[in-house]
């Protein structure tokens, strides 16, 4: 370890709620876990008995006070430390540890930023930034303005032309951002984006491409690769947090995943992030095109399952990064417990949302861009037709897995299908049940129809398993 820290601040992730799930006790913890193999005194700031990392034992002191300036001010006058996390708290402890540096706080008390710097994070955190920092690599990010005001962001929304994404910044789980087909919508939805956040952006919508994302890791020697590649069930317009996701990617080629990943190398590298980062693609796989539509320069929702299901300790990882060490000083070189290369995967996972929309009267079940899932389930397998079964059995809610639900039934099922609820994979199983074919599905819902197919599979082999009397079934 090259820095020689006694004390640092970790900053976790604040009150549990619906849009942020368990995933930064996971991270928190794992930075808190490095920071004792190393002898180092840790201070968390999280207000959130029920969690991991406020455990008796896992950090050496705990204040249970809110994660924002004022508070987090009199801990670093109180305790000093040497350095402070940011990067494992979610958006949450980014906002404050940027903020803080913002206004001098950090330097005031000689408080060191481990890990990736706050001019890095602010490049991916504030979009006016991040698209003009992107464009000096000729990476692609959708056509879009940063604005701060009403009037600007109608202007820009008139200039781009409808359907619009808008999306606040530094929000969390989505918060403020939804497709507005016409101005109506979006004037609504961007009254909301600006109750959570100075800034807008307002750009093209990629509504119905694919959503791709890629877990990188980077240290300060410049070795950086991809840990995991995932894919989204569901096309662009869910939030991925909404979204079934698998991993690895399924139905792209080996080159358009080679391409994406060379491409988020060069973007983790231009930004010069230290550490962990996640960054997610819109993708066209009929044409190869392809535009970056965000990057978190820190622990995420999708950190924390690449970490499950690969076996690979991002958290830990990037904390020890953090901390000075390089990827061939973490872990033992040359064996499977080394940091240095990324896991081979000779199985698939697949992260489910679950809902509990049911308890809240009147609420809209619909789906989008904001979160409104509260957890999610994992399942583990070697194909996606297992996957999909184990998991659907598992979210609680009733169901036998994608068949044999005769007590959710659809009326209007094109409705169902184009329209996105927490209910759509089972008005999927529905259609195909009723002799939809995969092109009518594809062209309802935009989901790939490599899943489809999949999912046809199950339908299918349900009816060969009606054609035997239980007597008959083969052993």
């Amino acid at each position: 370890m090259k820095k020689q820290l006694k004390k640092v601040l970790v900053l976790g992730s604040g009150a549990l709620k619906i849009g942020q799930a368990g995933e930064f006790d996971y991270s928190g913890s794992q930075a808190l876990k490095a920071l004792r193999e190393e002898g180092i005194r840790s201070v968390l700031v999280n207000p959130n008995v029920a969690t991991i990392q406020t455990s008796e034992g896992i950090a050496d002191k705990v204040y249970f006070l809110p994660v924002n300036t004022f508070f987090v001010t009199e801990i670093i006058k109180k305790e000093r430390p040497d350095g402070i996390l940011l990067a494992f708290g979610g958006q949450t402890a980014l906002n404050c540890g940027t903020e803080l540096f913002q206004k001098g706080i950090l330097k005031e008390y000689g408080v060191e930023v481990l890990g990736t710097s706050v001019e890095a994070i602010m490049n991916t955190e504030d979009r006016d930034l991040f698209v003009k920092e992107l464009n000096k690599v000729n990476l692609k990010v959708p056509v879009s303005q940063a604005c701060e005001t009403m009037e600007d962001a109608i202007a820009t929304a008139r200039r781009i032309g409808y359907p619009i994404m808008i999306r606040s910044a530094y929000a969390l789980g989505g918060l403020g951002s939804g497709v507005c087909p016409d101005e109506e919508t979006f004037v609504k939805i961007a009254e909301s984006a600006f109750t959570f956040a100075p800034q807008v952006l307002v750009e093209e919508s990629l509504k119905g491409w694919k959503e791709i994302e890629f877990e990188c890791i980077r240290d300060a020697n410049d070795h950086c690769f991809t840990v995991a590649s995932m894919e989204n069930f569901d096309p662009l317009g869910i939030h991925t947090g909404e979204s079934i996701v698998v991993a690895p990617t399924c139905s792209l080629t080996e080159d358009q995943v080679k391409m994406l990943q060379d491409i988020t190398i060069k973007c983790v590298r231009h930004l010069n992030i230290v550490g962990e980062c996640n960054i997610q693609f819109a993708f066209n796989a009929f044409t190869n095109d392809y535009r970056i539509i965000e990057i978190n320069a820190r622990l995420s929702r999708s950190s924390a399952l690449a970490s499950k299901a690969t076996g690979y300790p991002l958290a830990f990882v990037a904390a020890k990064i953090a901390l000075g060490y390089t990827l061939d000083q973490i872990g033992e070189m040359g064996t499977t417990n080394s940091a240095y290369v990324a896991p081979s995967l000779d199985y698939l996972i697949c992260k489910i949302p679950r809902w509990d929309l049911t308890k809240f009267v009147g609420v809209s079940r619909k789906i989008g861009s904001s979160m409104k899932s509260v957890g999610e389930i994992m399942s583990i397998g070697r194909t996606f037709e297992e996957l999909i079964q184990k998991g659907l059995r598992m979210i609680g809610q009733g169901m036998h897995g994608f068949v044999g639900n005769d007590h959710t039934k659809f009326d209007n099922l094109d409705d169902e299908l184009a329209n996105p609820t927490d209910l759509r994979i089972f008005a999927i199983a529905q259609a195909l049940e009723e002799g939809y074919t995969i092109d009518r599905i594809y062209e309802l819902t935009k989901i790939d129809p490599w899943f489809i197919e999949r999912l046809k599979n199950i339908v299918d082999y349900k009816h060969k398993l009606e054609g035997y009397s239980r007597t008959s079934l083969p052993m």
